[in-house]
């Protein structure tokens, strides 16, 4: 009788057994158990993915398959051209410098910004934002008559490749100021204060303290940044004079080719771009994870 007892469970044990869920009722998501969207959720990740794949994916996806048309040998004949792959070259050099004068430059704008106060400082604010207010074609504008030939400052870089440099900084200028400033604002300053307690130098308390939590969104505004130099047109077009096999930029060449009739090699130049856009990306990525580890 008491094996009997003891392998029944207890009236102790049937009252705290979890009840069954009620039929119908979508389950959400617990800690160690599958994904269950509720409908709202899923209509949800539904329009939104439509919405994205109309916007981006399907663009996309048509210029792979422009690019296919001609087959490989016609993808590298178009991408090795000399002049294509000059423009390339210069392009994604351009950007990448440029990126890496951001990186440092925005990090110590934003900086300043959050850190310091100083007179003017709200003007510095709304300045910073004019290249998102101004029309690409209207930056060029500006750009050609202040370092064009008759320019007041005495700088003369048109038709140069210092004025690919130039217009691809100064497009690009807000992204990493923007993407540190909250996250710089909002870092807690009592742990800066801890490391200097404990003996940390400020180069250390920046590098061990303060970089890790900018590095997500330095690394964010240098992809944006990037992104950005590597598609220009408006900024340049005018100040640099488009020159073949000296200024004249990947966005340029596209336009060449489709002004052409060859949206093939147009395809082909695009897809190189977006190829080189996703590495590069994808390595600032790296970079940004392997600093918040060691951090």
């Amino acid at each position: 009788m008491s094996s009997t007892l003891a392998g029944r469970p207890g009236r102790a044990a049937r009252q705290h057994r979890p009840a069954p869920a009620a039929p119908g009722r979508t389950r959400r998501r617990t800690p160690n158990g599958p994904y269950r969207l509720t409908a709202a959720s899923g209509l949800g990740l539904g329009v939104a993915l439509v919405w994205f794949s109309a916007l981006a994916l399907v663009p996309l996806i048509a210029v792979l398959v422009e690019t296919s048309v001609g087959g490989w040998p016609a993808f590298v004949a178009a991408v090795t051209q000399p002049q294509t792959a000059a423009a390339l070259t210069l392009t994604v050099t351009q950007a990448l410098g440029v990126t890496a004068v951001n990186v440092v430059m925005g990090t110590l704008v934003a900086w300043v910004l959050v850190r310091d106060r100083f007179p003017g400082k709200r003007l510095l604010e709304v300045l910073i934002d004019i290249p998102f207010a101004l029309p690409t074609i209207v930056a060029g504008l500006v750009l050609l008559a202040l370092y064009g030939p008759s320019g007041p400052l005495g700088i003369d870089v048109a038709n140069t490749r210092a004025a690919v440099f130039l217009a691809f900084l100064f497009v690009t200028l807000p992204f990493v100021v923007r993407s540190v400033q909250p996250v710089l604002a909002e870092l807690d300053r009592d742990v800066e204060e801890a490391a200097a307690s404990l003996g940390a130098t400020r180069s250390t308390t920046f590098r061990r303290v303060v970089l890790p939590a900018l590095a997500p969104a330095i690394t964010a505004g240098a992809a944006l940044s990037f992104a950005r130099a590597i598609s220009e047109y408006g900024a340049l077009v005018l100040l640099s004079g488009n020159l073949p096999m000296r200024t004249e930029v990947g966005s340029v060449r596209i336009l060449s080719y489709l002004e052409n009739g060859q949206p093939e090699q147009a395809a082909a130049v695009a897809s190189v771009l977006l190829l080189v856009s996703l590495l590069v990306i994808a390595t600032i990525q790296l970079l940004q994870r392997r600093v918040a580890r060691r951090g």
